[in-house]
């Protein structure tokens, strides 16, 4: 008979523990840069909402809570301790482990305690348990021993195999979309960011609502409820989850009317920038690849930095100016991952839609990451969803510091045109910089002006929006020969030489 004592089943487990594998006993998961090597400068500005993310941690071998719960969805608001489950096929085996670590970022981005991994090669996952009836009751055992409350599987789970591997393994199932979901949720700071998220997880909540059966009938049925239909309306009525399933339908209709209301605002400042032919450069990359760091360190802009993943999540905008004078704006962009839900790709398409707008891409690699290969491949197929494949793209292979000269080689062959940058010591920034610049569209009109000494406000915005080849200042003005908008070369037409 198991002991009642808390303090006696406290330390049971917590001596049960001590014998188990931790996952990524090596140090943290690959997606995490070493906290050695994570620095913040100047250049990142305040920092303040880092300090309140960080703020909840949990300590190991508190809980008293039942091992017995499977009704997860009363279960108390906590921080998990988690066990990593994935299956792969022949011949993948690295591939498989990668995005293993991957998804142990995920998990303590979210908050969660990794404490251990296990993979299982087979050629697809089982449509019953996922990993299959013998291997998760090996899984309930690794759960057991480890004190485990939670287990994440790599890939989404169709519903029947989240309840299957539930009462096997006895303990909360979840996968790989609903951390990335979770982790959407708590990041989401803006209305617009938090209707995206909120209409994501009602996208993937709908197929996945558990039901009791007619039990929980709402309404009448048979001539009551039907209206006198007569014949074949004679029923239960309309259950529960039915009304569930209705006011999840009418609330996420109502959410993408809110994210359609929001359109019009950035479409008016969009506008504004290419009624004045200011050209726009978008920040676009994996995950913790260092985008918000790179806009930081060109702009100063101050947006929050942290070693976690998605740690920005609402499109940034900042002005800068180039070393000719012309100005432009640099937009930081929500990052991707491997298998980004399709649920969260169509809810925030309008602030990937910067992405698709912009003039010139910055394209960021952790250059630090085990499969570097796997992050552009993975950047490009969604750059190619939201229509800019086409876009003038520079490659940049972030965090040199933490390169090896062998692996420049490497990435180099990947992308041999590409920059080499580290937005913590500031290596490369300057050459980025020279070469985004070079990139920049000139506008569209060539003119040649002599433009009065008493009109230098046609000057200064030839200077600000325009790409000036040579100016002199002669007697009767200031002679201008410079690429302008169509809007200011008719405000110089009556200047033209």
């Amino acid at each position: 008979m198991p002991s009642t004592d808390p303090i006696d089943r406290v330390l049971a487990r917590a001596e049960a523990r001590t014998g188990a594998s931790v996952f990524g006993a090596g140090g943290g998961a690959q997606a995490l840069q070493d906290a050695a090597t994570v620095g913040y400068s100047d250049t990142d500005g305040d920092q303040w909402d880092r300090e309140e993310r960080a703020a909840l941690r949990r300590v190991p071998g508190l809980s008293t809570e039942l091992e017995d719960v499977t009704e997860v969805e009363y279960r108390q608001l906590r921080l998990e301790n988690v066990v990593l489950a994935g299956v792969y096929p022949q011949g993948s085996h690295e591939d498989a482990e990668n995005s293993l670590r991957e998804l142990a970022a995920l998990a303590e981005t979210a908050g969660a305690v990794v404490l251990d991994g296990v993979l299982q090669r087979r050629p697809t996952p089982d449509p019953a348990t996922y990993i299959g009836r013998g291997k998760a009751a090996e899984l309930r055992d690794l759960v057991v021993a480890v004190g485990a409350d939670t287990v994440i599987a790599d890939t989404e789970l169709a519903p029947s195999q989240r309840r299957a591997l539930e009462d096997v393994v006895k303990v909360k199932v979840i996968d790989r979309t609903t951390v990335i979901l979770d982790i959407f949720s708590q990041h989401a700071k803006s209305r617009e960011g938090k209707a995206q998220v909120e209409l994501a997880q009602l996208e993937y909540l709908l197929p996945r609502l558990r039901g009791w059966g007619d039990s929980m009938s709402r309404q009448a049925g048979g001539q009551v409820g039907a209206g006198g239909a007569g014949m074949g309306s004679r029923g239960p009525g309309e259950t529960k989850i039915e009304l569930d399933r209705r006011r999840i339908r009418t609330k996420m209709a109502l959410l993408r009317r809110q994210i359609r209301d929001f359109a019009p605002a950035r479409e008016a400042k969009r506008a504004e920038r290419k009624r004045n032919t200011i050209p726009s450069v978008a920040i676009a990359g994996y995950t913790n690849a260092g985008k918000s760091s790179l806009l930081n360190r060109l702009t100063s802009a101050g947006v929050l930095v942290e070693n976690a993943l998605f740690a920005t999540l609402d499109a940034t905008v900042r002005r800068t100016e180039a070393a000719d004078g012309r100005v432009f704006t640099l937009t930081d962009t929500v990052g991707f991952v491997r298998n980004l839900p399709h649920q969260l790709v169509e809810a925030f398409r309008s602030t990937l839609e910067e992405v698709g707008d912009a003039d010139v891409i910055v394209h960021v690699v952790d250059g630090s990451h085990p499969d570097p290969a796997a992050q552009l491949a993975t950047v490009r197929d969604v750059m190619g969803d939201v229509g800019a494949r086409s876009t003038n793209e520079i490659v940049v292979f972030n965090k040199a510091d933490l390169v090896d000269p062998d692996t420049r080689l490497v990435l180099r062959g990947l992308e041999p045109k590409a920059h080499f940058v580290s937005s913590r010591t500031g290596e490369g920034i300057a050459e980025l910089r020279a070469a985004v610049e070079a990139a920049l569209p000139l506008p569209a009109v060539e003119v040649h002006a002599l433009v009065p000494y008493d009109r230098g406000d046609l000057v200064n915005a030839v200077h600000e929006s325009g790409h000036i080849v040579s100016t002199t200042h002669e007697a009767g003005g200031t002679a201008v020969h410079a690429h302008v908008s169509e809007r200011l070369a008719a405000e110089l037409a009556p200047y033209a030489v």
